[in-house]
């Protein structure tokens, strides 16, 4: 194994940047930060509609992430690669294919854990709210939201590990993320899978048990906040 990432660390890496486009391990966490970073905005008005007093809002916005969420996300792919051209008028390359994909999957489950956020803070401090003469939106936007972002960054990050895992699927469209060069590694050469797909395991693993453990690590210390604020 010592051999097979001496001899190709670097396109595991980058795939063919500079000389091609990039790929590998780089496009992979490129992809999930991406992903999440715009899936947030979206599964923030999501969330907040899914718990809307507002039936017109809340039932279009809750049929919505109910199909996505039983929806496969390789169905999701497909539909972005084949709705996209169509919609733009133009080819879609992959990146913004695989993408679009994550956005829209992601966005639906951050909704459901920042619909449950909400509905965990409890309707007292909304009704308190309201009653100091805030909106329905001001209450969430001053009051609700600060508190849920702030207990849901270990899910946050939960999602992010789940992110990176789902953009191993991009090699389905030919995306060269980190599988898929871990695949063009063993096509070159052939007399060593084993050890190339037990590289690429190592890989997701350090990756994404680091960022569980981290996960936890910010569960706790946010447990024992909420106990000193409780004592104090």
């Amino acid at each position: 194994m010592i051999d097979l990432i001496d001899t190709y660390w670097l396109y595991f890496l980058v795939g063919q940047y500079p000389h091609g486009p990039l790929g590998g391990l780089a496009l992979t966490l490129i992809l999930a930060v991406l992903g999440l970073l715009f899936a947030f905005p979206l599964g923030l008005v999501f969330g907040i509609a899914r718990v809307s007093p507002w039936r017109c809002v809340r039932w279009p916005v809750s049929a919505l992430i109910q199909v996505v969420r039983g929806t496969p996300l390789l169905m999701v792919i497909f539909w972005a690669y084949f709705f996209l051209p169509s919609l733009t008028g133009q080819n879609t390359d992959q990146f913004w294919t695989m993408l679009t994909a994550l956005v829209v999957f992601d966005a639906a489950y951050l909704a459901e854990i920042i619909r449950a956020g909400i509905q965990g803070i409890g309707k007292g401090q909304t009704e308190s709210a309201r009653s100091l003469g805030f909106s329905y939106l001001d209450a969430m936007r001053l009051v609700i939201l600060p508190q849920v972002v702030r207990n849901m960054l270990p899910s946050l990050v939960n999602q992010f590990v789940a992110t990176i895992k789902e953009t191993s699927l991009g090699y389905i469209i030919g995306l060269t993320e980190v599988s898929f060069i871990a695949t063009q590694i063993n096509t070159q050469v052939l007399t060593k899978p084993a050890e190339v797909y037990l590289l690429l395991g190592l890989t997701y693993f350090i990756l994404c048990f680091g960022l569980s453990r981290f996960a936890f690590w910010l569960e706790r210390h946010h447990q024992q906040r909420t106990l000193a604020k409780a004592h104090a």
